[in-house]
């Protein structure tokens, strides 16, 4: 998968293009349904894949500052490539890119600049200024630039439209059960391992600080599988203050079940599949670390069920 970055990195690609265009923010079921259908299209039509997609998100440029994304850049690109796209073509959205209209975002930016022929959308997508213009509209101007438009429907899971707006509140609550079957998978917190105040050791527990970019953070005790090298550990993993030691800023730390590995500066991706229970103060290290006993042993006890 080639990625370009900007109009100006931008080169045609071998064939003209068929372009799937969103946030693509968690690149989940409904996501992937757009997808699926733009690499059908494409194939048919004998045509490059191409995402196009937007960073920041709009909604951060037009207003809403404290949006937080569920999936950090490289995640969102590590995805997409998963989908075997051709390419992806990641556009800074500004105010003057914002100030586009409808027929200019179509006709100069698809038609012309990209080479696009076939259009894939989901049915909320919005586009041009003020986000006027509806697909009705995007199949319109299509049609008068020999763009084919297809809209694809929206992934249901138990009654739920699956959409990152619907995937948010469930990550921010903790909910990671219902987030992974509205995602297809469960919600993966990347980055560095950094020195910690070695607490967990003293514990019982020697835990993995990550230091991370991701921006959905939910607070709690998990049970997770953590990923190093190419190889998955089951683990639990607590995300919160550390409220029994005083004021901190929310933190990831990660225990790996029954391992003693050097992971300090390792890069790292935690998947939470399970909470255990919300970060709460104890009264000191002893309750704590009793508690910490408990809850791998529930880990374990998961790790063990049959599959």
């Amino acid at each position: 998968m080639v990625v370009f970055h900007g109009f100006d990195e931008f080169r045609p690609l071998p064939r003209p293009i068929a372009a799937a265009i969103g946030i693509f923010d968690g690149v989940h079921l409904g996501h992937r349904r757009i997808l699926a259908r733009l690499i059908s299209v494409a194939e048919r039509r004998g045509l490059s894949s191409l995402v196009l997609t937007f960073n920041p998100h709009p909604e951060r440029v037009l207003g809403k500052k404290t949006l937080r994304m569920i999936d950090t850049p490289e995640q969102r690109l590590e995805h997409l490539r998963r989908s075997n796209v051709d390419a992806v073509l990641v556009v800074r959205f500004d105010r003057a890119f914002s100030e586009l209209s409808g027929t200019e975002f179509v006709e100069r930016i698809l038609w012309d600049r990209l080479g696009v022929r076939e259009v894939v959308v989901g049915r909320k997508f919005r586009f041009g200024r003020r986000r006027r213009c509806d697909t009705a509209r995007l199949r319109e101007l299509g049609n008068s630039s020999g763009i084919r438009v297809h809209v694809v429907p929206p992934e249901v899971v138990g009654g739920v439209v699956v959409s990152s707006t619907a995937v948010r509140p469930l990550l921010l609550h903790g909910r990671v059960e219902e987030a992974a079957r509205l995602l297809g998978r469960p919600y993966e917190i990347t980055g560095l391992v950094v020195p910690g105040l070695s607490r967990g050791k003293a514990l019982g527990a020697p835990t993995a600080n990550l230091q991370t970019k991701n921006e959905i953070l939910p607070q709690g005790v998990f049970i997770t599988e953590t990923v190093w090298k190419g190889r998955v550990y089951p683990s639990v993993t607590n995300i919160g203050t550390k409220p029994t030691f005083g004021r901190h800023p929310v933190g990831v730390e990660t225990h790996i079940l029954d391992r003693r590995l050097r992971l300090d500066g390792a890069g790292l991706t935690v998947r939470l599949l399970r909470k255990i229970r919300p970060t709460r103060k104890f009264t000191g290290p002893v309750p704590l670390a009793a508690r910490i006993r408990q809850d791998i042993e529930i880990a374990r006890a998961y790790f063990a069920r049959p599959n």
